[in-house]
């Protein structure tokens, strides 16, 4: 049987019929001795509450559900010592009570994926697609993303799609946190450099340490790459070499968090225009997406072409993403 925490407001509708009897009593700030009953005998069948469990209701005003109004379910053990309490919705006739969760989309749903700061490829800040990547570089699938997904999108929708990356390192992979933050090394001081690393790194991943994957080794390649990066595209590079030296991991963290609080938990992960799409993504459907969000946008998308991704081409990770230390 369901915990009393699944009827918490976690779902979007949960509707709970509790048959019509006489007595029902409508809109007074009260519940009948007769729907009390009902209700409570309808919960305790839908929930598994602590031994020697108690439930008392208040019942508010209107809710914003027309014809319902608010009912608190507050629930305690004197077992266990266990409360909490269940928001629901009743109706007016005392026939019905409800539970759901109302969602604003009033927002637009890209500005809850910030992509400020971060580096950038393709098109222009008001470009009317943004995708948002969640990347591990050490991740093997996400090098697949990266290497066909994203040229392809690029290849069809040309500067309509605007491409940012936040680090989201795997647990599992010893070298990711140091090519993350020496990635972000390199984009603080020019993005062509920051896109060039990622993209040597995801192409010769499985390279680095050498055959016995010696993490020493790995860390010095990828040291090396960046400061390559940063010769080649003429950045200040006693400002890079001293932050690739600190290893300050605040920024790469500031990612995690970040995608932890939308949500993600493997990669890859990419955002369009804010809806999330996680690993195991052939590349037709993330172009119906895509042609999604420009109609959204008022745009026309391009036409659809004869493009096709093996469907194991991109896979989701599912490896325990990097914890972070609090």
């Amino acid at each position: 049987m369901l915990r009393p925490s699944f009827l918490s407001p976690r779902v979007l509708v949960l509707l709970l019929m509790i048959a019509s009897t006489s007595g029902a009593q409508t809109g007074s700030s009260d519940l009948s001795p007769a729907l009390r009953q009902r209700v409570e005998a309808m919960l305790r069948s839908k929930a598994d509450f602590p031994p020697a469990t108690t439930i008392e209701f208040s019942k508010h005003g209107p809710s914003d559900i027309p014809g319902f109004d608010t009912l608190d379910a507050h629930f305690s053990s004197a077992v266990t010592g266990e409360n909490g309490n269940l928001p629901l919705i009743v109706s007016k006739d005392g026939t019905r009570v409800a539970q759901f969760t109302s969602y604003d989309i009033a927002t637009d749903p890209r500005m809850k994926v910030p992509a400020e700061g971060r580096p950038w490829r393709g098109g222009p800040s008001d470009a009317p697609v943004l995708v948002v990547g969640f990347d591990d570089l050490e991740c093997p699938f996400c090098a697949r993303l990266h290497q066909e997904l994203f040229p392809a999108l690029t290849d069809r929708y040309k500067d309509q799609v605007r491409f940012v990356y936040q680090s989201f390192p795997s647990e599992g992979h010893p070298w990711a946190m140091r090519a993350a933050i020496n990635a972000d090394c390199l984009g603080r001081e020019s993005s062509p450099a920051y896109w060039a690393a990622i993209d040597d790194i995801h192409a010769h991943a499985s390279e680095y340490g050498g055959a016995d994957r010696k993490l020493a080794l790995a860390e010095q390649e990828i040291d090396t790459e960046a400061e390559d990066q940063g010769h080649r595209f003429h950045v200040n590079e006693t400002q890079l070499k001293a932050c690739i030296q600190k290893q300050d991991a605040t920024p790469v963290k500031a990612s995690f968090a970040l995608g932890e609080h939308l949500g993600v938990t493997k990669t890859p992960t990419i955002f369009v225009n804010g809806a999330k799409f996680e690993g195991d993504v052939p590349i037709t459907f993330v172009f119906e997406m895509v042609d999604n969000a420009l109609r959204a946008e008022g745009k026309t998308p391009p036409p659809r072409q004869n493009a096709a991704m093996p469907q194991n081409q991109v896979q989701s990770v599912g490896e325990p993403p990097f914890k972070q230390s609090h």
